[in-house]
């Protein structure tokens, strides 16, 4: 049977989209996607790397129906084939209709087939239809010439858009009526559908893997590869002392909890570092990540995979400051926490000045030789290792549920304020106050990255070629 395919675009690159397919004068218009390939084991996600519009003066347009000659792709379908990229179409239905019309039926029987032998290779070829409000629906022609839905095409912009094929809903479950009332229905019916990665499993990662089951996740893919140990056992939920002393894998420890509760979510667990090919793939294929850590080299990896593969990323920040002087001697001075939205294709956490790329070198030269990065530390090259911070459970989950907060906001919007003024979302115990920053600028460094999916290294790693294969 084959694997279910997705469709996973930009904020940007949608909005590139609509502004193109209707240009105000009610006729059809085409564009065609150039996307890159997730290729794995519980789906194929096909990622949108560059839109190129065709040009009006290149088609017959009229309000239900667009034509134009292949010639003109010639070049792009060419590309394509050489690179190992896939082709999607996608053009206008300015009249709203929520269909394939027997037009695009005759159209895409005779343009698929073609595009996919030209591209002599086995990803799908897709044909998509815009609607005026910006709803996307899809279809890819398998290999006995009929065609299968688009399962899901995903938008990861300010707003999250996930818009499934007709058929899809599962049926509600009672315990989720009173998430349809706070938030909708369309909320409760998504969570039933998405996949989150979750990655880390201490302090901030079990309450966010506990709120997410909770609401009703499909799917939790869990990563930490460390063990229960008596000193975290104070802040990861639903740990115990036996499972220290048992030395359980967080994740098993996590796993089980949630398997316990009995809500239906499917949890994928990988006690394994993050930096493994196979965590990256397993993690590449989620909806949705949580970024739970407090390392600069994680952090730094999980926002280069949320733009190598356009998902949206919640990075989960936690600081305790000790307050310093004679007469506050053991006491705190600040108590903080940070949300960082990423959406792929903008700002990342280097370009909003978290860390910097020789932060993450010598995070990186720690991890993988911590010899020669003490010998640097004492050398004066870098600056000395972070020391283990102290951790709250309550603040830890505070953070947590704010982080969850924010991705039911972008899900299912419900603020006064555009979620473009919420890019990040700070708030101190200390001073009782909340802050938020909005949405500027692009990252320079990871610009040229977005869409690229599954390459060789993976993310352009020489790191991860080493045990690097094939799902």
């Amino acid at each position: 049977m084959a694997l279910p395919v997705s469709l996973s675009l930009t904020g940007d690159q949608h909005a590139h989209l609509q502004n193109f397919l209707f240009p105000g004068d009610g006729k059809e218009a085409v564009a065609i996607i150039l996307c890159s390939v997730r290729d794995g084991d519980r789906r194929v996600k096909l990622i949108s790397k560059e839109i190129h519009g065709i040009p009006y003066e290149e088609c017959d347009r009229t309000s239900r129906k667009v034509t134009w000659s292949p010639d003109y792709c010639v070049d792009i379908f060419e590309r394509a084939a050489l690179e190992k990229l896939t082709i999607v179409k996608v053009h206008s239905h300015p009249g709203g209709y929520s269909e394939f019309s027997d037009i695009d039926n005759v159209g895409d029987a005779s343009l698929l087939p073609m595009i996919s032998s030209w591209l002599e290779h086995s990803h799908p070829v897709g044909s998509v239809v815009m609607l005026p409000e910006g709803q996307l629906f899809g279809r890819v022609i398998n290999q006995n010439g009929t065609f299968d839905p688009i399962e899901c095409i995903a938008v990861a912009g300010n707003d999250l858009n996930f818009w499934y094929a007709a058929g899809a809903d599962p049926e509600k479950s009672t315990f989720l009526a009173s998430h349809a009332q706070a938030f909708g229905q369309g909320t409760t019916e998504r969570l039933q559908k998405l996949s989150f990665a979750v990655v880390g499993a201490s302090g901030t990662g079990s309450p966010t893997i506990e709120q997410l089951a909770r609401l009703g996740a499909k799917r939790i893919v869990v990563v930490d590869d460390d063990k229960v140990e008596p000193r975290n056992v104070n802040r990861i939920w639903n740990s115990t002392v036996k499972d220290a002393e048992r030395d359980r894998s967080k994740v098993d420890v996590i796993g089980d909890a949630i398997e316990r509760i009995g809500l239906g979510t499917e949890i994928v667990r990988m006690p394994a570092n993050l930096w493994n090919p196979d965590v990256i793939r397993s993690v590449a294929q989620c909806d949705v990540i949580f970024g739970c850590m407090d390392t600069i080299d994680g952090r730094f990896l999980l926002n280069l995979l949320s733009t190598y593969y356009s998902i949206p990323y919640f990075d989960i920040g936690v600081k305790l400051v000790a307050a310093t002087g004679p007469s506050r001697a053991g006491g705190i001075s600040e108590v903080c926490g940070t949300v960082n939205y990423i959406r792929p294709g903008r700002s990342s956490l280097i370009s909003r000045g978290l860390f910097s790329m020789s932060e993450v070198a010598a995070a990186g030269l720690r991890r993988n030789d911590p010899g020669a990065h003490a010998q640097q530390v004492d050398d004066g090259y870098i600056a000395g290792a972070i020391e283990h911070r102290p951790a709250v459970i309550s603040v830890n989950t505070f953070a947590a549920s704010l982080a969850v907060s924010e991705f039911l906001a972008r899900l299912h919007p419900f603020r006064e304020e555009p979620n473009s003024e919420y890019s990040a979302v700070t708030f101190s115990l200390a001073s009782m106050e909340f802050f938020n920053d909005p949405e500027e600028g692009i990252c320079q460094i990871m610009q040229g990255d977005v869409g690229k999916g599954d390459t060789s290294p993976l993310l352009g790693l020489m790191e991860l070629m080493e045990g690097a294969r094939d799902d």
